[in-house]
């Protein structure tokens, strides 16, 4: 049986745009965390700060060499627009979805769902911390 990880992303942007980060969490299919990270992005629009935390994860998750990757996102716009039900629109997108959709077609099989934000709510956290620890950076 292949290798079978779990990529959890999130972005948060306070402000839209406004200040943003990204989350991430990648885990076996038994629920073990085998990394995490977070990232401050500078200012960005919510759905900015989505795919950029999609792109970092798939380029983190790529490490592990998985041979099928469930990556599970609340976004449900990004995540329809990924698996080609949304057309990209907006030209601020449009970058970072192409830069998404070359990491997902260089990696071996890869399914995108949307959950719930409850479902995704360690890659929120680290978003919003990579947040507070930039706003007390701002501060000092």
């Amino acid at each position: 049986m292949g290798r079978v990880l779990i990529l959890r992303t999130d972005g948060a942007a306070r402000g839209n745009p406004g200040p943003a980060a990204a989350g991430l969490v990648i885990e076996t299919l038994n629920g073990d965390e085998i990394a995490c990270g977070k990232q401050y992005l500078g200012i960005l629009t919510n759905n900015q700060a989505e795919y950029r935390a999609l792109v970092l994860g798939l380029t983190e998750i790529s490490q592990y060499r998985p041979e099928e990757i469930l990556v599970y996102m609340d976004s449900e716009l990004v995540v329809r627009q990924m698996n080609g039900q949304y057309r990209v629109k907006d030209e601020l997108l449009r970058e970072t979805y192409n830069e998404a959709q070359l990491l997902v077609r260089q990696l071996p099989k890869v399914t995108i769902q949307h959950v719930r934000r409850g479902q995704n709510a360690r890659a929120d956290r680290l978003a919003n911390q990579a947040l507070d620890e930039q706003a007390k950076r701002s501060q000092s």
